[in-house]
């Protein structure tokens, strides 16, 4: 997951702020430059090597990390406190498999450490300077939800002029058009077009010189409605031709029906249902 970057400015600090995996991880090292600006890492292994600090670590582990590893944690809970324990971010995260703080190389890197963990050290460094990190903290994640706030409501903004350009399209694209008095009058070879017409407003020949790059007929592009209506259609100039209407009379009556009936089926939430 691609690491989101922030900066907060306290009290004349800037100290960065990376949120990955949805967690936020504030720099121990930015932290460390209240207390001295040249001795960032000798501060938080000073930090890391004390008892108290030992357990948090842990205990936030045991909570948060299923892949953590107690044996590990353990062994150095029992040696901290002793004049030779030195504990450095990187053999604390490699010898417990830790996520709670991060080491981080690179011109931006250093030591950073998940809210909670980060916070405490805020606190060893000045019990003032962690209460002005927790405003400054407070403040960029109000502005974040602001932001996302707003990016909300442009999105629903959008989705809304998307439906109704959609809903247009259908209205222009799905909705059969009425046939001209060319096409009324015009002599099909067969009733298959005389119903694509009525439904399509094209012959499938029409079709298939306009669409050449495309394979299969008409029908096999049509949609569910489409279909449907195309189903009725065939039934209706089955029974029209019983009652010995001309072509162009059946060709109009069939283009009424197929109108009708897509107007209908456009709007059906059963047929979206269906869709979904």
């Amino acid at each position: 997951m691609k690491e989101k970057k922030s900066k907060i400015d306290v009290q004349g600090f800037e100290i960065a702020v990376v949120n990955q995996s949805n967690s936020d991880y504030i720099s121990l090292t930015d932290i460390a430059k209240h207390k001295d600006t040249a001795q960032t890492d000798d501060i938080i292994k000073n930090w890391l090597r004390n008892r108290n600090t030992i357990e948090l670590l842990g205990f936030w582990e045991m909570i948060y990390n299923p892949n953590f590893k107690p044996v590990e944690f353990d062994g150095f809970r029992k040696q901290a406190g002793l004049n030779s324990f030195v504990l450095t971010p990187k053999r604390w995260i490699e010898s417990t498999n830790a996520i709670g703080i991060v080491s981080k190389s690179g011109r931006y890197g250093g030591t950073f450490a998940h809210k909670d963990i980060a916070l405490e050290f805020a606190s060893w460094i000045s019990i003032e300077f962690k209460l002005y990190i927790i405003k400054e903290f407070q403040r960029l994640k109000e502005s974040e939800n602001d932001r996302l706030n707003l990016e909300w409501n442009l999105q629903r903004t959008i989705s809304k002029i998307n439906y109704h350009i959609h809903t247009d399209a259908i209205k222009e694209n799905l909705i059969p058009l009425e046939i001209t008095k060319q096409q009324a009058s015009f002599v099909y070879a067969n009733e298959a077009d005389l119903v694509n017409v009525a439904l399509f407003g094209i012959t499938a020949k029409e079709w298939r010189d306009n669409n050449k790059n495309l394979k299969g007929n008409i029908r096999d592009f049509a949609t569910l409605e489409q279909l449907v209506v195309l189903s009725n259609l065939e039934s209706i100039n089955a029974l029209l031709i019983q009652q010995s209407l001309s072509q162009s009379e059946r060709l109009t009556q069939l283009n009424k029906v197929a109108i009708t009936q897509m107007k209908s089926l456009v709007h059906s939430k059963e047929v979206k249902k269906l869709k979904a």
